[in-house]
């Protein structure tokens, strides 16, 4: 399997990954981050990706020192000093987040912090569920969820549809 707890499969991958890792390295994003423990999670890493799908990053963030997360994201010159950025602060599962999401050259890109290990949070762990699920189910089932995707359906729930699970998002957690 590969490890998605670096970046360099990137490299190797199709076109948009292969820009992807060159825009990542370019800015430095990871290692600007690694105090961080970032993993770049989401649609782009397994390939059921769309026209405008985000490069989603997870850090591990104790949200008490914040200040710190934040002051270190945006003096650290890879958010170019024109961009609007955009900060939430998001409840999810009951625990709280902090979301920042900007373009970085044609990539729209979020930054999700957690205080939780990200290896152990749920976007990693989805990520996981559905790379091996895609793996399994091959090319037509791939292709199925891209183009439910494509009809602006999440993708968790376009698991669920397929999979017929109730509850996609805490049942592909059980994968």
């Amino acid at each position: 399997m590969i490890d998605f707890t670096t970046i360099d499969y990137l490299k190797n991958g199709n076109e948009k990954q292969k820009r992807a890792f060159q825009v990542l390295t370019k800015h430095g994003l990871f290692e600007k981050l690694k105090y961080y423990s970032p993993i770049l999670a989401g649609t782009i890493p397994i390939e059921i990706d769309i026209e405008g799908s985000d490069l989603d990053i997870i850090c591990e963030v104790d949200l008490r020192f914040e200040e710190d997360f934040l002051d270190d994201l945006m003096f650290s010159k890879f958010i170019p000093h024109d961009a609007e950025v955009k900060v939430e602060y998001p409840i999810l599962n009951g625990e709280n987040c902090i979301t920042l999401n900007f373009i970085l050259e044609e990539f729209p890109i979020e930054i999700f912090g957690q205080n939780n290990p990200t290896t152990e949070q749920n976007a990693y762990r989805h990520m996981i569920a559905e790379y091996k699920i895609v793996q399994e189910k091959g090319e037509d089932f791939k292709q199925k969820i891209i183009e439910l995707k494509k009809k602006g359906i999440k993708t968790e729930p376009a698991f669920g549809i397929l999979l017929g699970l109730e509850n996609p998002y805490e049942d592909l957690l059980k994968f």
